[in-house]
């Protein structure tokens, strides 16, 4: 698989990279980047994957996640892709909405028309992006994590779920830990997937617990001054349901902090590191 090389620059005495290609999935160029900290030559690294949110590309953790120093100690890479598939032709919200279509993919692959072409970023996040990675940067792909912010932290929730064999740590950010139920996800799943609920379980964290899906434990933060905590994100029945389960969660919520970068740098070390245990 050909890769486009935009930009590389030093930082923490590894490698910050933003790259393109051409994907398969989707039917259009993507572009992600890829943090490589020092490493001793020859060296396989493992690998977390980091899944942003609504109206989110690849840029703003890049620029703002305040990762790399955390990575370069650790000894891990940090992919972060897109969140939605992009250029002439891609369709988008009838009404320009920032909550579906363009940039609010949702991390599924959508089955309902005019979207079932391109949006398919369950499999390019699962499938397409980690065979390129695994292709061109030192990556042990027996050592991967995720971990994302809102619909990223939905994304990396169900993904995580769903292939517990694959991601050694799984954690995440003010996620949709249900969007059955609240109003974001009760306008994306059936625009993408249909009215069938049933095709919604298994991208919806709880939904997927309450039907058997297990990890080991799970990591979220969560600021109590988040404008979308009560409407949109309701960790509670996360808690809920991992109690149910026998999930072991841990659940921070933290006072004053609200949904924006600000929050999420604040605690990213802190995930880097408990993802870096449980990867070895």
């Amino acid at each position: 698989m050909s890769l486009e090389t935009l930009s590389t620059n030093r930082a923490h005495g590894g490698v910050q990279g933003v790259y393109r290609h051409a994907s398969q999935q989707t039917g259009t160029d993507m572009t992600f980047s890829v943090y490589v900290p020092p490493h001793a030559e020859g060296a396989k690294l493992p690998v977390v994957w980091y899944l942003s949110g609504l109206t989110c590309t690849h840029a703003n953790v890049t620029e703002k996640g305040e990762f790399r120093k955390a990575c370069a100690e650790l000894g891990l890479i940090f992919v972060a892709p897109d969140t939605s598939p992009r250029g002439e032709g891609v369709p988008d919200d009838a009404e320009g909405a920032y909550d579906f279509g363009l940039g609010a993919g949702f991390y599924v692959d959508a089955t309902e028309e005019p979207f079932a072409k391109n949006y398919r970023m369950w499999s390019y996040v699962t499938e397409e992006l980690p065979a390129l990675v695994a292709e061109n940067f030192p990556a042990d792909m027996s050592r991967q994590s995720i971990l994302g912010h809102s619909m990223g932290g939905h994304g990396a929730l169900t993904i995580g779920l769903t292939f517990p064999e694959r991601y050694k740590a799984v954690s995440a950010f003010a996620p949709i830990v249900a969007p059955g139920v609240v109003p974001w996800g009760e306008k994306a799943l059936p625009g993408y997937l249909g009215d069938d609920k049933a095709a919604w379980r298994k991208h919806d964290a709880v939904a997927l617990i309450e039907d058997g899906a297990r990890v080991d434990a799970l990591l979220v933060d969560q600021g109590t001054a988040d404008n979308f905590l009560d409407g949109q994100l309701k960790p509670k029945l996360l808690q809920q349901a991992c109690r149910a389960a026998g999930i072991d969660l841990t659940l921070r919520m933290q006072e004053g902090y609200d949904h924006s970068y600000y929050f999420i740098s604040s605690f990213m070390a802190d995930h880097l590191a408990w993802h870096a245990k449980r990867l070895g």
